[in-house]
């Protein structure tokens, strides 16, 4: 056990030489204390998947609550995933989720906000559609020539 500890220790103390901090996302942020706030700190905490070029992305919406001290209640579940998604870009979406509320919770909730949203279901729409490149040839249909 003492060789674990060891490294833990030295891990926080490199980590704390070069100015690397240890917190939850939600130490870092205001409290939250109005449903803009709430959305936004999810905003922050989301990070899409890695995706090959050229994939147009997904939408994905999942249902979740919150107690009053910012932690998710119960299990979230996903509500909606774009039809056009492959088997693989949605398992990657849905992980990309679950760690954006990992990386989110416990929220900092104001004593008030925690008891407006405790137990209520929210819905969190996570949009990450990409503009497919336009291309750069010229169609002949759409160049005109008048004589």
């Amino acid at each position: 056990m003492l060789p674990r500890r060891l490294n833990a220790v030295a891990v926080a103390f490199l980590a704390g030489a070069i100015g690397l901090t240890v917190r939850p996302a939600s130490a870092q942020n205001a409290p939250i204390d109005n449903l803009n706030a709430l959305f936004s700190a999810m905003k922050q905490c989301w990070r899409s998947p890695r995706l090959p070029a050229g994939n147009p992305g997904m939408q994905i919406t999942v249902l979740v609550s919150f107690t009053r001290s910012g932690e998710i209640l119960g299990k979230p579940r996903i509500t909606f995933e774009s039809p056009e998604a492959g088997r693989d870009d949605s398992l990657a979406y849905r992980v990309a989720v679950m760690e954006a509320l990992q990386r989110c919770t416990p929220l900092p909730f104001t004593p008030s906000m925690g008891g407006a949203v405790a137990g209520r279901p929210f819905t969190l729409r996570f949009d990450d559609r990409r503009q497919s490149p336009k291309p750069t040839e010229k169609r002949a249909w759409l160049i005109t020539t008048t004589s």
